[in-house]
Order: C-alpha cells, then structure tokens, then sequence
C-alpha cells in the first residue's frame, strides 16, 4: 500500500459554499496559489454546472495553478459531466469528482430510486466521464450511514467502470472514529478490485470528531483525505487541513504528506481574512492560544525544555515561537524570561520584589503586558541603559503632501540627524531611523495599544524588530502616539546594540 497520503483540498468548494465564506475571483485565485505552495495534491476549484461564477473558477484556476491536480464536482448527472469537463479544458492535470447518494436516506427520500438503479447511475456516471478525463473521483454521498455490504457493492462497481479514487463521505458527521475506520477496513478487505483506486475520506465535523474520523481511516488504509484550511465548511464545517497534516506528521504511523508545514500558518491566516472567518483563540494548530502559556508550571517546562509542554515544534507549522503570557498564575521563571526579552536582568531579592509587585498587578489585570512590566522595573532604568536615545522628533503631514520626518538620536554620546519620507508620519520617522543606524532591521510587528482615559492618556507602543537573526522587543510611551512609536522602534534596536 501506498505510504503518501494525498491531501484533497476543497476549501474553495466545500469551504466557500458555506454562509458567510464567499469569495471573488481574485482571492480564489490568491488562495489557489497558496494552496500550491502549501504543497496540496488536489485543488477542487468548484461545482462548474451550479453557477457561471463556479464554471469560471475552474477555468480560471486551471489556468493559474501547474502542479496539482484540478478538480471539478459534479452529480452523476451527464450535463454536470459535460460541463464540468468544459471548464477543466485548460488543467494541466484534470479530475472529474462525480457521485451520489447511497445510505438508505438518500436512496429512498431524497433520490426517489432503489438500490440496485442507484448503482447502475453511479457506474454509468464514471464511465461517461470516462470519455474526457482519466482520473475519475467517485463519491459515495452518506456513507456513513450506509450499510457497509451495499457500499461495498457500490465501490466495487465504480472501480470495475474507471474509477481512480473512491470517495467514502461522512457528509453528517454521524460516525464514530471507530465505526468509520472500521468502515475503510471493510472496503479494504472486501472489495476484490480495491488495490485499483485509492480510498479517500471526506468527514464532517458535526459532532466534532472530523479528524477524528479521517485519522481512523487513514490508520486503516484511506489514501486521500478531504480536507480544508481551518476546517471551514458546511455546518459545522469539515475536517481542517492543519490538524490531519500535523497529526500524521507527529505519530509515527508509516505514512506521510507533502504538505509544507512551515507554510501552514500563514496559509491559514490568508483564508481567515478572506473569508472574514477569523478560528477561535483555541483553535489547534492555528489559533492564537495554540501554542501561548500562562499557568506557571507550564511556563517554567516550556523554558527549560519546549517538548515538555509542546507536541509540536512551532516553527514546523509557521509560528516563530511559543508565547509566554504573564497571568496572576505565571510564575517567577516567566516573569524573568519576559523582564530579560524586554532588556531587563533581575535575580535574588529583586526578583523576589519585582515578583511580589507584578502578582499584586496580575490580581487586577487579567493579563500583564510588557508595558505594565516596564512600570514595575522603572522607566528611569530603561532609559539609562539605553545605547541610543531619542533626542528629537519633528513630522510634517498632511493630506495633500507626502509626510516627512526628521529624527534626531543620540548615539553613544553622539547626536545625529536624518530626515526621510514614507506612507505616513510613523513609516516616515522610521525610514530615518533606519538612515542613521548601520544595520539591516526588519520590522516584524508593531502595536497600538488602546487608550483608557481620553485623548491625553499615553500612547502605548510595543514592536518587534528582526536584526542580525535575532529578535528583540521595543515599547514606548507617550502622547504623542507618532513619539511612542519612534520610542518603542529605537528601544529595540538599541538592544541590538547591547
């Protein structure tokens, strides 16, 4: 048996059917070349016969994709066949995904036929598209509430007729891990012409167990899952690439994909923005929270080992590192770890003090962040140790002019100044920073935090600058919230400079 687990992406086909998820041609496209670089076997581009828009996605994402396989959705009806074949005219490597219902449910109620004629539709269906493609997915619509005997009847009769891939849908998300797995297996053993196609998954998440059932049948010898960025989908959305991509990566279990991970997360992120469908904060993998920790023995594990708290490596899936959030339940050791990315170095008695202060603050906060820790350890401090100072700042903005800056530093002892241009008054002042300091800096995040007592309150900036490979942290304050920011740009890299 084949070790590769081909991964079928439909998240701009059974992702973007869902309310809410809709997308124009372009970001189709955008999310199309990102799901390339993500290293996906399968893109199903969309159902070409239900609308003119879905018909020219295909034809569109054929022609912007090269290496993997496009695929179009239709029902075992031949029109859907013909026009689905139309708009794969310009794939390099084309599939036809055609199929129907077979529990009992749909045989009886919603399709109105018998057993027996619902096979001769399926078999038919595969044979006609047949005629324009090779590669034949056929989908077994419900199987999860099929009766595996039938199923096995149906496969059997779709693969004997062309197909390549059989698909064994949960489309409720009624089965249990076990109950689906054991589903797989039976096909596997019983269906005399199985070793001629490959078995595919394709699992809801209605009670929550879609990964849960696509890891049991590929444990029990599915080759493809069906899967999308984030687990966005119909209902309660179907089985997220991310999850199934990392499971079998971290298990050994003989098998592997050729999903690139590191690309995951920012892969992930581009469809939370353009579906306007942000995960939720414990999302795995890809929410915010995967991989942030606040209970101080966890912290205290993670700093002196990461796989004592952490499964997976961050950077495998995209994330730069883990985060340490300081709570009331954070301990002494993250407390350090975040004074010393912040540019501080306490022990002894004064991190016992420190540490008493910040418990007293984490009581009335529900999160300490880094600029309540720079009030703790004291401003007069942070700045004495600065190796480059802010002497100076003028900007001049406005809406007909392109807005300048002139910045004045100090430089061990010595005052330079510069001034640049840029999109805005920050971007400006940060052009002329990066003229006087010899080095090369990559910003690589910058937050405003919000006011809470009118416009006079300070401006509260943190950044994070890349330099050298490494990253440090910068925080200003000011009411001036263009000062904050130049504040917060040269506090981190004058800690480059340390």
């Amino acid at each position: 048996m084949n070790d590769k687990v081909f991964v079928f992406d439909t998240t701009l086909r059974d992702g973007e059917q869902a309310p809410g998820n809709q997308l124009n041609m372009v970001e189709k496209i955008e999310v199309a070349k990102a799901l390339e670089l993500l290293g996906v076997d399968i893109i199903e581009a969309g159902f070409p016969i239900s609308s003119p828009g879905d018909f020219d996605s295909v034809v569109q994402i054929s022609k912007a994709v090269t290496n993997p396989i496009i695929c179009g959705l239709t029902r075992a009806v031949q029109k859907d066949i013909e026009v689905a074949a139309d708009a794969l005219k310009y794939a390099k490597r084309p599939r036809i995904h055609t199929g129907i219902g077979v529990s009992p449910y749909h045989i009886v109620s919603k399709l109105n036929s018998t057993p027996e004629e619902i096979i001769r539709r399926g078999v038919d269906a595969v044979k006609y598209a047949k005629k324009f493609v090779e590669d034949i997915e056929f989908y077994c619509e419900d199987a999860g509430r099929s009766e595996n005997e039938y199923l096995a009847r149906m496969v059997e009769a779709v693969i004997a007729a062309g197909a390549t891939v059989v698909n064994i849908p949960d489309t409720t998300g009624y089965c249990l891990p076990h109950e689906y797995g054991a589903k797989i297996k039976y096909l596997i053993d019983n269906v005399p012409n199985i070793h001629k196609a490959i078995l595919s998954t394709h699992c809801h998440n209605d009670l929550g167990m879609a990964t849960a059932n696509t890891m049991s049948g590929v444990y029990n010898g599915a080759r493809q899952v069906e899967v999308t960025l984030n687990g966005v989908g119909e209902r309660a959305g179907n089985t997220a690439l991310e999850e199934v991509v990392m499971a079998i990566k971290s298990h050994k279990l003989g098998v592997y994909t050729d999903i690139v991970t590191p690309r995951i997360l920012q892969t992930s992120r581009l469809v939370q923005r353009l579906m306007k469908s942000p995960v939720q904060a414990n999302k795995a993998i890809v929410g915010k929270n995967a991989f942030a920790h606040s209970s101080g023995i966890h912290q205290d594990g993670v700093l002196k080992n990461r796989e004592n708290y952490e499964i997976i490596d961050p950077k495998d899936v995209g994330v730069d590192e883990s985060s340490i959030i300081l709570t009331a339940r954070s301990g002494r050791a993250a407390l350090r770890h975040r004074l010393e990315l912040l540019g501080f170095k306490i022990d002894g008695a004064d991190l016992d003090k420190t540490y008493q202060d910040f418990l007293h603050l984490a009581d009335v906060k529900k999160e300490v962040k880094d600029n309540d820790l720079l009030v703790l350890v004291g401003k007069e401090q942070r700045d004495a140790n600065r190796a480059i100072k802010l002497d100076s700042l003028q900007v001049v903005c406005g809406k007909s002019m392109i807005p300048s800056a002139t910045v004045s530093l100090i430089i061990q002892g010595e005052t330079k100044t510069e001034t640049a241009m840029g999109d805005g008054p920050v971007d400006a002042s940060y052009n002329a920073v990066k003229k006087l300091i010899d080095k090369e800096i990559k910003l690589l995040e910058f937050l405003i935090q919000g006011f809470n007592n009118g416009s006079d309150d300070f401006g509260q900036v943190n950044v994070q600058i890349e330099c050298n490979k490494t990253i440090y942290y910068g925080f200003g304050a000011d009411t001036d919230i263009v000062t904050a920011s130049v504040e917060a740009f040269v506090d981190a890299i004058s800690k480059s400079m340390e």
